[in-house]
């Protein structure tokens, strides 16, 4: 999932002031300074929308998601929308007004390449999953180098990062990852398969599974894809060749594969996080992990890599809002709304696992990264796009 961010211009902020704003994050509540200057404005794609329409409220843009039996978006409120959390505390922070919408990678990226086009951008930071930002954004040269607004101490001393800095792109300028965690995705229906049935991914070409095996579509960026291309890097294309041919049920409708799932309509189910099946956990339906080694499952960098677009409208708002989403408070924040893994070493990610998801730095050693991680420039264009490729050949 991805994010892009706006921010209204404040006025005549300099690095000092930055500076003594956020080393302010220690109080409980910050009366800031900054009250006068015009709403600051981001808009943040963190998850598939529900909808497409938008609304207005006060001046904010808000993409409308579909609300859950629960009141809130999506499932259980992480669905859509899922930083609303960190703009009440950016908005405390800084008295800067912050404006989401959220929406599918695809759509976002494009529009961002459309008013850079156009020569009037409108967005200022972008966040998200990695390979639209490498394929839709890094390659078109629409993104800023994101190093020079790293200004305080705590962001840039790689002593308080697992794996110190870790950046998508090569050049190591322009998206920064800030979290790395493995998720649990590969899912069985107890009633259909006993727990020392499938204990590898070897294990998925028994033929007692075809035409049980429920498959995220791997030719669209998602964590089916993600799965697909570290498999092909895992396993060699021989593999992924013999696991179509176990006749996959793929859907890019994560709903549809968990509910045939939870129904028996299919044993096994790959691709799908947590909270993709904790609607029919919670309705006691009989839906479990799978647990697999730790070398068969790749690092995550989620949603939280971010970068900035080149000739973004309100430069000392950006850099604020970059230096706090990358402190101990703003990946706190973040963390905890979007249910994934911070790498940074002062923010708590050990409750994560009771959701399926496991901390990179409670799970793994810095040298461990390199070979599990499935989302740096080199990666993408090396594996992805030749697995997604594949895919497209074996399942179109």
């Amino acid at each position: 999932m991805c994010g892009s961010v706006i921010l209204n211009e404040v006025k005549d902020l300099i690095v000092k002031r930055v500076t003594r704003f956020l080393r302010q994050s220690e109080r409980k509540k910050v009366v800031s300074p900054i009250k006068n200057f015009p709403m600051a404005r981001w808009v943040g794609l963190l998850r598939p929308a529900r909808s497409g329409k938008v609304a207005s409220r006060g001046g904010k843009t808000i993409l409308g998601r579909r609300m859950g039996k629960n009141g809130r978006g999506g499932q259980e409120g992480r669905q859509g929308g899922r930083l609303y959390p960190g703009q009440k505390v950016f908005k405390q922070r800084f008295g800067i007004e912050t404006e989401l919408n959220a929406g599918r990678a695809a759509a976002i990226v494009g529009k961002i390449q459309q008013e850079s086009k156009s020569g009037v951008p409108y967005f200022d930071v972008h966040m998200g999953g990695s390979e639209s930002m490498v394929t839709g954004l890094l390659s078109e040269g629409i993104l800023a180098p994101l190093e020079p607004a790293m200004m305080l101490k705590e962001i840039k001393d790689p002593n308080n990062w697992w794996g110190g800095h870790i950046w998508v792109d090569n050049a190591k300028r322009y998206i920064y990852a800030s979290q790395a965690y493995q998720v649990e995705n590969i899912w069985c229906n107890t009633d259909s398969v006993k727990p020392e049935e499938i204990r590898s991914l070897t294990d998925l070409l028994n033929p007692k599974w075809s035409g049980k095996i429920g498959y995220l579509d791997p030719r669209t960026p998602g964590a089916g894809a993600s799965t697909w291309s570290f498999t092909w890097k895992l396993k060699g294309e021989d593999y992924l060749k013999k696991l179509a041919r176990q006749k996959l049920f793929v859907s890019r409708d994560q709903r549809v594969l968990a509910e045939s799932l939870a129904k028996g309509k299919i044993a096994v189910v790959v691709g799908l996080s947590y909270y993709s099946l904790l609607p029919f956990i919670k309705a006691g339906l009989p839906v479990k992990s799978i647990p697999t080694p730790r070398d068969e499952v790749y690092v995550s960098g989620g949603s939280g890599n971010v970068t900035i677009i080149k000739g973004a409208p309100h430069p000392n708002a950006t850099k604020v809002f970059v230096n706090w989403f990358l402190g101990q408070e703003g990946q706190e924040t973040y963390s905890r709304a979007m249910g994934q893994g911070t790498r940074r070493l002062d923010v708590d990610t050990q409750w994560l696992k009771e959701f399926g998801v496991i901390g990179a730095k409670d799970n793994l050693t810095p040298d461990q990264y390199p070979k599990l991680e499935n989302q740096s420039e080199e990666k993408i264009l090396k594996t992805r796009e030749p697995a997604a490729e594949l895919a497209r050949k074996l399942l179109d």
